[in-house]
């Protein structure tokens, strides 16, 4: 059909809230070294057009909110270029809880430098 598929959109958001986590100096991998995974509990993905095939995708994620277990973000995917020409065309948008556990999986706390960056 020459679209992406849906399901091909949800590594795209966990590569946006890497990337974010990332641009406050942390890895992911820091904070599973430190015994803190961000795993997902709600998923919503509002899909406006479609993805084509060579279409160079942004995905833009911001932090919304959350408590001291959970962290919320929104997600806007746009397009970009197509075709070779320069486009700015939203064609989905995406919402995400994480709840904080423990490497056993128990509900834990989040850090409180994290807390602190989710509050900005």
């Amino acid at each position: 059909m020459g679209v992406a598929h849906h399901a091909s959109y949800v590594p795209w958001l966990e590569i946006g809230r890497t990337e974010l986590l990332r641009a406050t100096g942390v890895s992911y991998r820091t904070l599973e070294s430190h015994g803190v995974f961000l795993v997902i509990v709600k998923l919503d993905v509002r899909y406006r057009r479609p993805i084509r095939y060579d279409d160079v995708v942004e995905v833009r994620t911001r932090v919304v909110g959350g408590s001291r277990v959970k962290i919320e973000h929104e997600y806007e995917l746009v397009v970009v270029e197509r075709d070779g020409e320069a486009k700015e065309e939203a064609v989905a948008a995406a919402a995400t809880t994480l709840a904080c556990v423990d490497g056993e999986g128990r509900v834990r706390e989040l850090p409180g430098w994290l807390v602190a960056e989710k509050a900005k």
